[in-house]
């Protein structure tokens, strides 16, 4: 006997499990922006322009957890490195309308409006005609119909998916292709190396171990959550590591399996060499591309920091008295000489110097100097380094003399000096990583 209650229950299950496509199991792929979290915006043109172009997609504004999500459960998952381009383009397949979509092919020197008509997912290419009458904005040069058919002739019609900028249309229908090139283009751009592929770990997670790590660093970057001298440091380093890899690549392309010339053994020792600095400079990077260990092992301090070295005490044992102010008054600079400076100026041996900012003032100091600062506002962009014992004070009261840092990401007031004092000054820094150490 069956109840009809049940009955009901396991037809509606059955039901909602219709509706959702639940039990679907034929490997279809379901994708959409809404699904992601992420909702795509009529890119703005800019203001007082006069591009004739149409609008795109704004896509560069993705915040980390949307490009996070789309390559862990989307473009990557658990790939290996010498996966990530099956991966990708499988990815692609399922997400990119295969034709008839307006893009702007997107270069440094031009932007035009094509017609896809075909996409490559292998190779990462599209192949595209010119939308007529030409529309098209150009950067420093003139570029007519004819010339940029010759252009397309010369690629054979093909250009790169990266290089295209998807045109905005409400209806939603290419929102997905739209998205799919940002992710792509984004992790081209900053998150594969080409040297990555040369990973043969059979458990390297490229995700783990690679993707995530260097998403977090991006967006740490980006705002200005590292220090401005580790930023460089990384930027230099990859430098770095790309012309290493590329003399490897064509050192190792150049060797022959069967040769055993004295040429070929110069070259396996030069190649050898570079592979040992290569796995330097990858082993520098990993470090600073973990958020644990960049700032214990890979940053050495900002350059400007480590040019400035304590200076002792001046050879003739003279000190020095560094007044900083961008202008005062006839009351101020009376209240001054009275209070301060005709007290510590009774020996002869005590100079006085004058600033406009503070950071040139503390750069003057000798050990047992001071530095006297008038009321004012003071913005500095670079950070104050105080290697010897000196004094700075603020001549009136703290909210009365104000010393702001005006960029972010760096140490604000960084002191090595035995004995420092400060008094009587405010110090504002926003964004603050450091701050005063």
């Amino acid at each position: 006997m069956v109840f009809p209650s049940l009955t009901a229950l396991f037809k509606n299950e059955e039901e909602k499990k219709d509706e959702d496509g639940s039990d679907d199991d034929s490997g279809t792929y379901y994708y959409n922006t809404e699904a992601s979290g992420t909702g795509l915006q009529r890119r703005e043109p800019p203001s007082g322009g006069s591009s004739s172009l149409p609008d795109t997609f704004q896509t560069s504004h993705l915040l980390f957890y949307e490009r996070f999500k789309a390559y862990q459960d989307y473009m990557l998952g658990d790939c290996k490195p010498s996966e990530v381009k099956d991966f990708t383009a499988d990815y692609l397949e399922k997400t990119v309308e295969p034709c008839d979509w307006l893009a702007l092919w997107s270069t440094d020197i031009f932007d035009v409006l094509v017609e896809v008509r075909d996409v490559e997912v292998k190779d990462l290419k599209a192949r595209v005609r010119l939308v007529l009458p030409l529309q098209c904005d150009t950067r420093g040069v003139e570029l007519h119909e004819e010339a940029m058919t010759s252009l397309l002739e010369a690629t054979q019609h093909k250009v790169p998916l990266q290089e295209l900028q998807v045109v905005y249309e409400e209806s939603g229908d290419i929102d997905q292709t739209a998205l799919a090139l940002e992710h792509v283009r984004f992790f081209y751009k900053h998150i594969w190396r080409e040297w990555d592929e040369e990973e043969e770990d059979d458990d390297f997670d490229y995700f783990v171990r690679c993707v995530e790590p260097r998403i977090r660093l991006y967006y740490d970057m980006l705002e200005d959550r590292v220090p401005a001298g580790l930023v460089a440091e990384y930027q230099s380093l990859l430098e770095k590591c790309s012309k290493c890899f590329q003399q490897f690549s064509a050192l190792r392309s150049g060797l022959s399996a069967d040769s055993d010339s004295e040429l070929d053994n110069v070259s396996m020792v030069e190649g050898l060499k570079l592979c040992d600095q290569l796995e330097t400079f990858k082993r520098k990077l990993r470090i600073i591309e973990n958020p644990l260990l960049r700032y214990v092992l890979a940053y050495k301090g900002n350059t400007r920091q480590q040019c400035v070295q304590s200076r002792g005490p001046r050879a003739s044992g003279a000190k020095v008295v560094h007044v900083v102010t961008a202008s005062c008054s006839t009351v101020q600079l009376q209240s001054l000489l009275s209070a301060r400076l005709i007290p510590l100026c009774s020996s002869e041996d005590t100079e006085i110097q004058f600033h406009r900012e503070p950071v040139s003032a503390v750069d003057s100091c000798y050990q047992g100097d001071l530095v006297i600062v008038l009321p004012g506002m003071y913005s500095v962009s670079s950070s104050i380094f105080i290697p010897d014992s000196i004094t700075i004070e603020g001549f009136g009261f703290p909210d009365e003399v104000v010393i702001e840092k005006k960029s972010k990401g760096d140490s604000f007031v960084e002191s090595t000096g035995a004995d420092v004092r400060l008094s009587n000054i405010k110090f504002i820094q926003h964004d603050a990583i450091e701050g005063i150490l």
